[in-house]
Protein backbone atom coordinates (compact mmCIF):
# COMPACT_ATOMS: atom_id res chain seq x y z
CA UNK A 1 0.00 0.00 0.00
CA UNK A 2 0.76 3.73 0.02
CA UNK A 3 3.97 4.71 1.66
CA UNK A 4 2.84 7.79 3.57
CA UNK A 5 -0.27 9.85 3.74
CA UNK A 6 -2.06 9.87 0.26
CA UNK A 7 -4.27 12.15 -0.58
CA UNK A 8 -4.53 12.58 -4.43
CA UNK A 9 -6.63 9.91 -5.19
CA UNK A 10 -8.19 12.35 -7.87
CA UNK A 11 -4.61 11.77 -9.87
CA UNK A 12 -4.06 8.12 -9.40
CA UNK A 13 -5.70 5.56 -7.29
CA UNK A 14 -3.27 2.47 -5.87
CA UNK A 15 -4.32 -0.60 -7.40
CA UNK A 16 -7.07 -2.71 -6.07
CA UNK A 17 -5.55 -6.38 -4.45
CA UNK A 18 -8.12 -7.87 -7.16
CA UNK A 19 -7.22 -6.23 -9.97
CA UNK A 20 -3.51 -7.10 -9.29
CA UNK A 21 -4.40 -10.44 -8.64
CA UNK A 22 -6.42 -10.34 -11.96
CA UNK A 23 -3.20 -8.98 -13.94
CA UNK A 24 -0.56 -10.96 -12.85
CA UNK A 25 -1.35 -14.42 -15.07
CA UNK A 26 -1.17 -12.24 -18.07
CA UNK A 27 2.57 -10.77 -16.97
CA UNK A 28 3.84 -14.04 -16.36
CA UNK A 29 2.38 -17.24 -18.61
CA UNK A 30 0.19 -16.58 -20.56
CA UNK A 31 2.28 -13.98 -23.64
CA UNK A 32 -0.33 -14.87 -26.35
CA UNK A 33 -1.38 -11.98 -28.51
CA UNK A 34 -5.00 -12.03 -28.99
CA UNK A 35 -4.95 -11.24 -32.36
CA UNK A 36 -3.31 -14.69 -33.01
CA UNK A 37 -5.02 -17.97 -34.01
CA UNK A 38 -3.21 -20.56 -32.17
CA UNK A 39 -4.01 -21.95 -28.59
CA UNK A 40 -1.69 -19.56 -26.89
CA UNK A 41 -2.99 -16.46 -28.47
CA UNK A 42 -6.98 -17.78 -27.69
CA UNK A 43 -6.24 -17.98 -24.15
CA UNK A 44 -5.81 -13.95 -24.07
CA UNK A 45 -8.59 -13.53 -26.62
CA UNK A 46 -10.95 -14.87 -24.42
CA UNK A 47 -9.45 -12.88 -21.56
CA UNK A 48 -9.78 -10.14 -23.66
CA UNK A 49 -13.84 -10.64 -24.40
CA UNK A 50 -14.61 -11.39 -21.11
CA UNK A 51 -13.41 -7.73 -19.84
CA UNK A 52 -14.92 -6.23 -22.90
CA UNK A 53 -17.94 -7.89 -21.62
CA UNK A 54 -17.75 -7.03 -17.90
CA UNK A 55 -16.66 -2.92 -19.09
CA UNK A 56 -19.82 -3.33 -21.24
CA UNK A 57 -21.91 -4.04 -18.46
CA UNK A 58 -20.82 -1.74 -15.54
CA UNK A 59 -20.95 1.12 -18.30
CA UNK A 60 -24.46 0.53 -19.67
CA UNK A 61 -23.08 -0.73 -23.20
CA UNK A 62 -22.67 -3.78 -25.41
CA UNK A 63 -19.48 -5.35 -26.08
CA UNK A 64 -19.05 -4.23 -29.40
CA UNK A 65 -19.71 -0.29 -28.49
CA UNK A 66 -16.09 -0.93 -26.16
CA UNK A 67 -12.38 0.31 -27.44
CA UNK A 68 -9.90 -0.28 -25.02
CA UNK A 69 -7.33 2.52 -25.15
CA UNK A 70 -3.97 3.47 -23.44
CA UNK A 71 -5.56 5.82 -21.04
CA UNK A 72 -8.59 8.24 -20.74
CA UNK A 73 -6.29 11.48 -22.93
CA UNK A 74 -6.28 8.85 -26.00
CA UNK A 75 -10.13 8.14 -25.44
CA UNK A 76 -10.85 11.71 -25.31
CA UNK A 77 -8.56 12.53 -28.37
CA UNK A 78 -10.24 9.69 -30.16
CA UNK A 79 -13.66 10.72 -29.91
CA UNK A 80 -13.54 14.11 -30.18
CA UNK A 81 -11.10 14.20 -33.10
CA UNK A 82 -11.97 11.44 -34.51
CA UNK A 83 -15.91 12.02 -34.04
CA UNK A 84 -15.39 15.76 -35.85
CA UNK A 85 -13.68 14.70 -38.33
CA UNK A 86 -15.94 11.54 -39.14
CA UNK A 87 -19.09 14.35 -38.56
CA UNK A 88 -16.90 17.14 -41.11
CA UNK A 89 -17.67 14.51 -44.46
CA UNK A 90 -21.75 15.15 -43.34
CA UNK A 91 -21.34 18.87 -43.88
CA UNK A 92 -20.96 19.70 -39.86
CA UNK A 93 -17.88 21.40 -38.24
CA UNK A 94 -18.98 23.25 -35.29
CA UNK A 95 -17.57 21.81 -31.97
CA UNK A 96 -18.84 23.22 -28.73
CA UNK A 97 -16.81 21.83 -25.06
CA UNK A 98 -16.28 23.67 -21.92
CA UNK A 99 -13.91 26.18 -20.28
CA UNK A 100 -12.93 23.53 -17.69
CA UNK A 101 -12.56 20.60 -19.37
CA UNK A 102 -9.47 18.46 -18.93
CA UNK A 103 -6.35 19.30 -21.32
CA UNK A 104 -7.17 16.12 -23.14
CA UNK A 105 -10.08 17.38 -24.31
CA UNK A 106 -9.18 21.29 -24.49
CA UNK A 107 -5.97 20.08 -26.41
CA UNK A 108 -7.85 18.15 -28.81
CA UNK A 109 -10.28 20.96 -29.71
CA UNK A 110 -7.91 23.41 -30.11
CA UNK A 111 -6.34 21.52 -32.31
CA UNK A 112 -9.68 20.99 -34.86
CA UNK A 113 -9.57 24.82 -34.29
CA UNK A 114 -6.49 24.97 -36.34
CA UNK A 115 -8.27 22.37 -38.81
CA UNK A 116 -10.48 25.17 -39.62
CA UNK A 117 -13.50 24.05 -37.32
CA UNK A 118 -15.40 26.50 -35.30
CA UNK A 119 -14.89 25.86 -31.44
CA UNK A 120 -16.96 27.28 -28.63
CA UNK A 121 -16.10 26.94 -25.12
CA UNK A 122 -19.32 27.47 -22.67
CA UNK A 123 -19.19 29.33 -19.85
CA UNK A 124 -18.68 28.03 -15.94
CA UNK A 125 -20.89 29.34 -13.27
CA UNK A 126 -18.75 30.05 -9.70
CA UNK A 127 -19.73 26.67 -8.16
CA UNK A 128 -17.98 24.71 -10.76
CA UNK A 129 -20.82 23.35 -13.11
CA UNK A 130 -21.08 24.05 -16.47
CA UNK A 131 -23.34 26.96 -17.63
CA UNK A 132 -26.08 25.23 -19.58
CA UNK A 133 -27.69 28.15 -20.75
CA UNK A 134 -24.49 29.56 -21.95
CA UNK A 135 -23.72 26.09 -23.89
CA UNK A 136 -27.26 25.91 -25.61
CA UNK A 137 -26.68 29.50 -26.98
CA UNK A 138 -23.51 28.13 -28.73
CA UNK A 139 -24.88 25.14 -30.28
CA UNK A 140 -26.74 25.31 -34.06
CA UNK A 141 -27.76 23.50 -36.64
CA UNK A 142 -24.11 22.71 -38.02
CA UNK A 143 -22.36 21.57 -34.48
CA UNK A 144 -21.04 18.21 -34.90
CA UNK A 145 -19.85 17.49 -31.43
CA UNK A 146 -20.33 18.39 -27.88
CA UNK A 147 -18.09 17.49 -24.88
CA UNK A 148 -19.30 18.31 -21.68
CA UNK A 149 -17.03 16.19 -18.89
CA UNK A 150 -18.83 14.19 -16.28
CA UNK A 151 -17.40 15.07 -13.34
CA UNK A 152 -14.78 18.13 -12.63
CA UNK A 153 -11.18 16.63 -12.03
CA UNK A 154 -10.37 19.51 -10.03
CA UNK A 155 -13.13 20.42 -8.19
CA UNK A 156 -15.03 17.18 -8.16
CA UNK A 157 -18.46 19.13 -9.17
CA UNK A 158 -20.61 16.41 -10.94
CA UNK A 159 -21.82 18.42 -14.15
CA UNK A 160 -25.40 17.86 -15.15
CA UNK A 161 -25.42 15.52 -18.98
CA UNK A 162 -28.96 14.89 -18.59
CA UNK A 163 -29.39 19.06 -19.26
CA UNK A 164 -26.81 19.24 -21.30
CA UNK A 165 -28.24 16.21 -23.76
CA UNK A 166 -31.80 17.65 -23.44
CA UNK A 167 -30.42 20.90 -24.71
CA UNK A 168 -28.01 19.58 -27.45
CA UNK A 169 -30.66 16.79 -29.00
CA UNK A 170 -33.50 20.02 -28.89
CA UNK A 171 -31.10 22.42 -31.06
CA UNK A 172 -28.24 20.36 -32.67
CA UNK A 173 -29.71 17.08 -33.37
CA UNK A 174 -26.91 15.78 -35.24
CA UNK A 175 -24.07 16.52 -32.94
CA UNK A 176 -22.31 13.51 -31.23
CA UNK A 177 -22.38 13.82 -27.42
CA UNK A 178 -19.24 12.80 -25.90
CA UNK A 179 -18.24 12.99 -22.29
CA UNK A 180 -14.70 12.64 -20.19
CA UNK A 181 -16.01 10.35 -17.38
CA UNK A 182 -12.47 9.36 -15.92
CA UNK A 183 -13.27 11.40 -12.57
CA UNK A 184 -16.75 9.85 -12.07
CA UNK A 185 -16.54 6.02 -12.11
CA UNK A 186 -15.84 5.44 -8.19
CA UNK A 187 -18.69 8.47 -7.35
CA UNK A 188 -21.72 7.66 -10.16
CA UNK A 189 -23.10 5.10 -12.32
CA UNK A 190 -21.45 6.09 -14.97
CA UNK A 191 -24.39 3.97 -17.47
CA UNK A 192 -26.99 6.14 -15.33
CA UNK A 193 -25.59 9.55 -15.48
CA UNK A 194 -24.08 9.04 -19.20
CA UNK A 195 -27.26 7.48 -20.68
CA UNK A 196 -27.63 8.22 -24.09
CA UNK A 197 -24.45 9.92 -25.13
CA UNK A 198 -22.90 8.68 -27.41
CA UNK A 199 -19.14 8.12 -26.78
CA UNK A 200 -18.03 8.30 -23.37
CA UNK A 201 -14.07 7.90 -21.30
CA UNK A 202 -12.92 6.06 -18.47
CA UNK A 203 -8.94 6.20 -17.59
CA UNK A 204 -8.33 2.24 -15.04
CA UNK A 205 -5.77 4.08 -12.90
CA UNK A 206 -8.92 6.19 -11.72
CA UNK A 207 -10.55 3.59 -9.94
CA UNK A 208 -7.82 1.02 -8.76
CA UNK A 209 -6.45 -0.43 -12.02
CA UNK A 210 -2.97 0.16 -13.95
CA UNK A 211 -2.06 3.06 -15.73
CA UNK A 212 -1.86 3.24 -18.99
CA UNK A 213 -5.59 1.68 -19.90
CA UNK A 214 -8.61 2.83 -20.84
CA UNK A 215 -12.10 2.74 -22.63
CA UNK A 216 -13.97 4.53 -25.28
CA UNK A 217 -17.75 3.89 -25.20
CA UNK A 218 -18.66 4.24 -28.54
CA UNK A 219 -22.14 3.62 -29.36
CA UNK A 220 -24.42 2.43 -31.75
CA UNK A 221 -21.84 2.43 -34.71
CA UNK A 222 -20.59 6.28 -34.28
CA UNK A 223 -18.41 6.66 -37.37
CA UNK A 224 -15.01 7.93 -35.73
CA UNK A 225 -11.86 8.63 -38.28
CA UNK A 226 -9.25 6.67 -36.22
CA UNK A 227 -6.11 8.40 -34.64
CA UNK A 228 -4.00 5.20 -34.21
CA UNK A 229 -3.67 2.81 -37.71
CA UNK A 230 -2.02 0.21 -38.88
CA UNK A 231 -4.10 -2.65 -37.85
CA UNK A 232 -7.90 -3.98 -37.44
CA UNK A 233 -7.41 -4.10 -33.77
CA UNK A 234 -10.36 -3.09 -31.91
CA UNK A 235 -12.62 -3.06 -34.99
CA UNK A 236 -10.23 -0.38 -37.01
CA UNK A 237 -10.66 2.23 -34.59
CA UNK A 238 -7.67 1.53 -32.69
CA UNK A 239 -5.10 0.05 -34.20
CA UNK A 240 -2.10 -1.65 -32.31
CA UNK A 241 -2.12 -5.10 -30.01
CA UNK A 242 -4.44 -4.69 -27.03
CA UNK A 243 -2.66 -4.76 -23.55
CA UNK A 244 -4.05 -7.90 -22.02
CA UNK A 245 -3.04 -7.18 -18.70
CA UNK A 246 -3.84 -4.09 -18.42
CA UNK A 247 -7.60 -4.48 -20.09
CA UNK A 248 -8.20 -7.62 -17.19
CA UNK A 249 -6.85 -5.45 -14.51
CA UNK A 250 -9.55 -2.67 -15.65
CA UNK A 251 -12.18 -4.79 -15.90
CA UNK A 252 -11.79 -6.43 -12.14
CA UNK A 253 -11.07 -2.92 -10.82
CA UNK A 254 -14.17 -1.54 -12.92
CA UNK A 255 -16.79 -4.50 -11.68
CA UNK A 256 -15.22 -4.45 -7.49
CA UNK A 257 -15.82 -0.22 -8.25
CA UNK A 258 -19.22 -0.83 -9.17
CA UNK A 259 -20.25 -3.42 -6.37
CA UNK A 260 -19.37 -1.78 -3.55
CA UNK A 261 -19.64 2.03 -4.54
CA UNK A 262 -22.48 2.12 -2.29
CA UNK A 263 -20.67 1.19 0.28
CA UNK A 264 -17.43 3.20 -0.46
CA UNK A 265 -18.58 6.38 -1.14
CA UNK A 266 -20.58 6.90 2.15
CA UNK A 267 -17.23 5.76 4.03
CA UNK A 268 -15.28 8.24 1.93
CA UNK A 269 -17.76 11.05 1.95
CA UNK A 270 -18.08 10.82 5.80
CA UNK A 271 -14.25 10.55 6.09
CA UNK A 272 -14.08 13.77 3.58
CA UNK A 273 -16.85 15.36 6.04
CA UNK A 274 -14.66 15.13 8.78
CA UNK A 275 -11.72 16.73 6.91
CA UNK A 276 -13.49 19.50 5.77
CA UNK A 277 -15.09 20.47 8.59
CA UNK A 278 -11.84 20.17 10.93
CA UNK A 279 -9.82 21.96 8.54
CA UNK A 280 -12.52 24.62 8.38
CA UNK A 281 -12.83 24.81 12.16
CA UNK A 282 -8.89 24.62 12.92
CA UNK A 283 -7.90 27.22 9.94
CA UNK A 284 -9.30 30.85 10.53
CA UNK A 285 -10.23 31.91 6.36
CA UNK A 286 -10.73 28.41 5.15
CA UNK A 287 -13.29 28.29 2.72
CA UNK A 288 -14.35 25.48 0.40
CA UNK A 289 -14.37 25.94 -3.76
CA UNK A 290 -17.43 24.20 -6.05
CA UNK A 291 -21.28 23.58 -5.25
CA UNK A 292 -21.08 20.97 -2.39
CA UNK A 293 -24.47 19.39 -2.92
CA UNK A 294 -22.79 18.20 -6.46
CA UNK A 295 -19.76 17.10 -5.36
CA UNK A 296 -18.06 13.68 -5.16
CA UNK A 297 -17.44 12.07 -1.87
CA UNK A 298 -14.17 11.82 -2.84
CA UNK A 299 -13.04 15.45 -3.30
CA UNK A 300 -12.41 18.56 -0.98
CA UNK A 301 -10.97 21.77 -2.78
CA UNK A 302 -10.38 23.92 0.02
CA UNK A 303 -8.56 27.38 0.20
CA UNK A 304 -6.30 29.19 2.97
CA UNK A 305 -6.12 32.59 2.87
CA UNK A 306 -2.57 34.09 2.92
CA UNK A 307 -0.68 31.62 1.86
CA UNK A 308 0.70 30.10 -1.51
CA UNK A 309 -0.81 26.28 -2.32
CA UNK A 310 2.52 25.25 -4.08
CA UNK A 311 4.91 26.35 -0.23
CA UNK A 312 1.88 24.24 1.75
CA UNK A 313 2.21 21.41 -0.72
CA UNK A 314 5.72 21.34 -0.55
CA UNK A 315 5.39 21.39 3.86
CA UNK A 316 3.08 18.39 3.54
CA UNK A 317 5.19 16.63 0.83
CA UNK A 318 8.28 16.67 3.71
CA UNK A 319 5.85 14.95 6.24
CA UNK A 320 4.64 12.33 3.74
CA UNK A 321 1.52 13.80 3.32
CA UNK A 322 0.62 13.74 -0.39
CA UNK A 323 -1.97 16.08 -2.08
CA UNK A 324 -2.17 18.85 -5.37
CA UNK A 325 -2.87 22.42 -6.04
CA UNK A 326 -5.41 24.34 -7.49
CA UNK A 327 -2.81 25.50 -9.87
CA UNK A 328 0.87 24.96 -11.26
CA UNK A 329 4.19 26.45 -10.76
CA UNK A 330 7.33 26.23 -12.86
CA UNK A 331 10.44 28.45 -12.79
CA UNK A 332 8.79 30.15 -9.63
CA UNK A 333 6.04 31.78 -12.04
CA UNK A 334 2.85 30.57 -10.90
CA UNK A 335 -0.04 29.69 -13.49
CA UNK A 336 -3.45 29.84 -12.23
CA UNK A 337 -5.45 26.40 -13.12
CA UNK A 338 -7.82 27.07 -15.99
CA UNK A 339 -10.52 25.31 -13.92
CA UNK A 340 -10.73 28.31 -11.39
CA UNK A 341 -9.74 30.78 -13.62
CA UNK A 342 -12.94 29.96 -15.70
CA UNK A 343 -15.14 29.81 -12.57
CA UNK A 344 -13.80 33.55 -12.22
CA UNK A 345 -12.19 33.17 -8.80
CA UNK A 346 -9.32 35.85 -8.32
CA UNK A 347 -5.84 35.53 -7.95
CA UNK A 348 -5.39 34.76 -4.50
CA UNK A 349 -8.00 32.84 -3.92
CA UNK A 350 -7.43 30.46 -6.43
CA UNK A 351 -3.19 30.48 -5.83
CA UNK A 352 -4.13 29.51 -1.85
CA UNK A 353 -5.88 26.08 -3.07
CA UNK A 354 -5.13 23.02 -2.99
CA UNK A 355 -7.27 19.61 -4.21
CA UNK A 356 -7.32 16.48 -0.84
CA UNK A 357 -8.73 13.66 -2.70
CA UNK A 358 -10.07 10.38 -0.94
CA UNK A 359 -10.17 7.59 -2.36
CA UNK A 360 -11.16 3.62 -1.78
CA UNK A 361 -7.54 2.80 0.03
CA UNK A 362 -8.34 6.18 2.56
CA UNK A 363 -8.64 5.81 6.48
CA UNK A 364 -9.45 7.52 9.35
CA UNK A 365 -6.00 7.33 10.22
CA UNK A 366 -5.05 9.44 6.72
CA UNK A 367 -7.91 12.34 7.87
CA UNK A 368 -6.20 12.75 11.23
CA UNK A 369 -3.22 13.15 10.30
CA UNK A 370 -4.10 15.52 7.58
CA UNK A 371 -6.24 17.54 10.22
CA UNK A 372 -2.07 17.36 12.34
CA UNK A 373 -0.49 18.74 9.59
CA UNK A 374 -2.50 21.42 7.72
CA UNK A 375 -3.56 23.48 10.17
CA UNK A 376 0.09 23.87 11.49
CA UNK A 377 1.94 24.43 8.06
CA UNK A 378 -0.78 27.45 7.47
CA UNK A 379 -0.25 28.75 10.92
CA UNK A 380 3.66 28.77 10.01
CA UNK A 381 3.03 29.65 6.53
CA UNK A 382 1.49 32.66 7.93
CA UNK A 383 4.01 33.35 10.55
CA UNK A 384 5.25 37.23 9.85
CA UNK A 385 9.45 36.96 9.05
CA UNK A 386 11.60 37.93 11.91
CA UNK A 387 14.08 40.03 10.64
Amino acid sequence: MVSGTYLDHAASTPMRPEAIEAMLPFLADHPGNPSGSHGGARVAKTALETARETVAEVLGARPNEIVFTAGGTEADNLAVKGGARAARRRGLDGVVTTAFEHKGVLAAAHRLESEGFRVSEAEVTASGLVDVADLAGKLDSGTALVSVMAVNNELGTIQPLPEVAAAVRATAPQALLHTDAVQAVPWVDVAILAGGWDLVAISGHKFGGPKGVGVLVVRGGVPLDAEIEGGGQERGIRAGTVNVAGVVALATALRVTHEQRSEETRRIGALRDRLRDGLLAAVPGAFVNGAPDSTTAGHLHVGFPGIESEALLVMMDQRELYAAAGSSCSSGATEISHVLVAMGMDRDAATSSIRLSLGYASTDADVDTALAIIPRAVAQLRAPVRK
